[in-house]
């Protein structure tokens, strides 16, 4: 029989590794970034991580956290852009159900989730046994996620684009390339002076994104890209002119797939699109690393679309218990 058990952080890792290794868990879903978070953004919340155990065995991690008689991922919408539980294959009934009986034997109130992809566990699996055990569920579409399936070749991806975005795309690159040398280098390393000059970009190319990097955010993104060098995912693209850096991607490279985290540019070089630029010869190295996909990841800017990207709705489940 299943039981549900509390853990700390610490504990959870290696089991949470290994169904991670198996599982279809989005990149936001791995120990590194729940540990991160909270680490820096725990204050208010209680910690109610757990595992649903069978048979002694591990089948699932539920990265669970308490404020206000509300339960909800750890993490934080503005810094993690999908969640989701964390299940072997197959024992996703057996996970839930111990799950729903747990939690309504707690104080909370009410279970919050999100965001979520329309694919996800949640949506899947825990929404109608919910249903079904009689407790209102509401599901409702927050934001989009912008993503596109990426071609065997260059040629191919521009043959993506309509005649417009193609002519206007390979007009900016022209424009680039008359000033001077250009290159595009990802790194799968990051020393201090590749983080900072992603932060410095990150905060001149736009007053909103200069204001959201408060300490804390800046800290946690500093371990972020530090785990995701230790993990083998961080893809550090930087756009330099004449050996001049002027714009920077910061990607997650995770199972097949290639995620557009964050980004930034040089204010003197928006004249010669550097920002859009950077994402064009983003998707090409993706295309060469045979990656499938290419996401863009949550909000629906215009850029996305002009470089053949779809949207996909991003919901938020609420469970009351």
């Amino acid at each position: 029989m299943a039981g549900f058990y509390l853990h700390n952080l610490d504990d959870l890792r290696q089991p949470w590794n290994e169904i991670l290794r198996s599982g279809s868990a989005p990149l936001f879903c791995s120990p590194g970034w729940a540990e991160t978070w909270w680490k820096h953004f725990s204050r208010g919340s209680t910690l109610h991580a757990g595992a649903v155990e069978e048979a002694g065995r591990v089948i699932g991690i539920a990265p669970l956290r308490m404020q206000d008689r509300t339960l909800s991922f750890i993490g934080s919408d503005n810094l993690f852009d999908f969640q989701d539980f964390i299940i072997e294959k197959g024992r996703e009934v057996a996970f839930y159900r111990t799950l729903l009986q747990h939690l309504q034997e707690t104080k909370a109130a009410k279970l919050d989730l999100g965001l979520l992809l329309p694919d996800s566990c949640v949506h899947r699996w825990l929404v109608p046994l919910a249903r079904e055990g009689g407790l209102e569920v509401r599901c409702v579409q927050e934001d989009v996620t912008v993503a596109l399936d990426l071609p065997s070749d260059a040629a191919a991806y521009l043959a993506l684009l309509s005649g417009k975005q193609r002519h206007e795309l390979l007009r900016k690159e022209r424009r680039l390339n008359e000033e001077g040398e250009v290159s595009y280098r990802v790194h799968d390393q990051a020393d201090d002076a590749d983080i900072d000059l992603f932060l410095q970009f990150f905060r001149e190319s736009r007053e909103d994104k200069n204001r959201f990097l408060t300490p804390p955010v800046e800290l946690f993104m500093r371990e972020i890209i530090q785990s995701g060098d230790a993990g083998g995912t961080l893809r550090l693209g930087i756009l330099a002119l004449n050996n001049c850096p002027i714009a920077t991607t910061l990607c997650f490279e995770y199972r097949g797939g290639m995620y557009l985290y964050n980004s930034g540019y040089s204010p003197d070089y928006r004249w010669l699109s550097a920002g859009l630029l950077s994402k064009y010869y983003s998707i090409l190295d993706s295309i060469k690393k045979k990656n499938k996909s290419y996401n863009f990841l949550k909000g629906a800017e215009k850029y996305k679309f002009h470089l053949g990207g779809e949207e996909t709705g991003l919901f938020r489940c609420i469970i009351n218990l």
